[in-house]
Formats: structure tokens, C-alpha cells, sequence
């Protein structure tokens, strides 16, 4: 297989019957998906989880993709619905397992670099924000898809992308420097209209 083959030419030979064409498009995309779903999740299992469902999704629903967006724009709000439904079927509020009052054990060496500690802290902080917002953070500022393309895969009008993203900026600050649980609750709720 040319290692240049588009995503499309893969989805038409998977369509066709060729499953090895499915495999290249898994071993393309796996870590973008997987990252994607820890930063939703926040937690290992549950992201392997959710990644392994989207994949599995892709693969029955592939015939689907009509290629108006890019494959990548697709498999994200597969990914996305992926979570959702994880979230919703295990009966939780997403990324609220963590009881931010319980210290997390001390790690085995303190040995760590500073920035180890500073990414955990934003972790952290992302599993706070509401999920609306935490997509289109995670979209934008960590898989570095542009305005348009998150539009199109959260199916949402441009404007209302920027305002969750800014809105979920404004709700991260407010996290990493501390405030207080009430006054990040104000930074905007997530019944925000389509």
C-alpha cells in the first residue's frame, strides 16, 4: 500500500471489502483518536474504551462518509459521540470521578520535571470545565483544527464555536489560578444554544 494513499482512497477500499485498507486508516488516526478521548475522559481506561468504540463505529458506519469533510473532521465527531455515549451509559457526569478535595497519591520518584506537574494540573483543569466548552478546547488549542473544521465536526454554527471556546479559556484561567468553584460556574453554563 502507498504510504501516501488519501484517507478517502482508504475509506472507498474498506467500503469495498478490503479490511487491511481499515487497518491503515486506524494505524493513521490511533493517536489522534486516543488522544482526543483522554482529554474528554480523563481517565485511561475509559479513553481506550471510548477509542476502541469510535473505531469500531467508523468501521459500521464508514459506508456513511459521504466525504463533504475531511476524514479526519468525521472521525472526530465519531470519536466525540463515542465519548458521549460512554459517559452517558456509565451513568457519570464527564470527568467528575475525580474528587478535587483527595490529593492524588505522590508519584514513586520525585523525580519528575516541573512541566510533568504543570500538564497534570491542566489535565486536571479540563476535567472540570463543562464538556461543551472542553471539546472545543481540546479541538482548537490541542488537535489544532481550525474554527471551520470543529464547526463541522460538532455540527455547530462558527460563532457559537468561537464563544465555547473563548468561554472555555475564560473557565480554564479561572481554574489554574485557583477561584473558587462558585465564581467559575459563572463563566457561563452550557445551555448555550445552537
Amino acid at each position: 500500500m502507498d504510504s501516501a494513499e488519501r484517507d478517502e482512497e482508504l475509506v472507498a477500499r474498506t467500503v469495498a471489502g478490503d479490511r487491511d485498507a481499515f487497518a491503515a486508516l486506524v494505524q493513521r488516526h490511533e493517536r489522534r483518536v486516543y488522544n482526543l478521548t483522554l482529554r474528554m475522559m480523563d481517565n485511561d481506561q475509559d479513553a481506550r474504551d471510548a477509542a476502541q468504540e469510535a473505531f469500531l463505529t467508523a468501521f459500521r458506519k464508514l459506508s456513511s462518509y459521504r466525504g463533504e469533510a475531511a476524514f479526519t473532521t468525521w472521525m472526530h465527531r465519531v470519536t466525540l459521540n463515542a465519548c458521549h455515549d460512554l459517559m452517558r451509559k456509565r451513568g457519570r457526569a464527564p470527568l467528575l470521578a475525580l474528587d478535587p478535595n483527595v490529593e492524588p497519591p505522590a508519584p514513586p520518584a520525585p523525580d519528575h520535571a516541573e512541566t510533568s506537574a504543570g500538564a497534570i494540573d491542566v489535565r486536571r483543569a479540563l476535567a472540570e470545565i463543562p464538556e461543551d466548552f472542553r471539546a472545543v478546547l481540546v479541538l482548537h488549542d490541542v488537535q489544532d483544527l481550525a474554527y471551520e473544521q470543529i464547526a463541522q465536526a460538532l455540527d455547530l454554527p462558527l460563532g457559537t464555536v468561537k464563544s465555547r471556546l473563548h468561554r472555555g479559556r475564560v473557565a480554564l484561567a479561572r481554574i489554574m489560578t485557583g477561584e473558587p468553584a462558585r465564581e467559575r460556574g459563572s463563566a457561563g453554563g452550557t445551555s448555550e444554544e445552537r
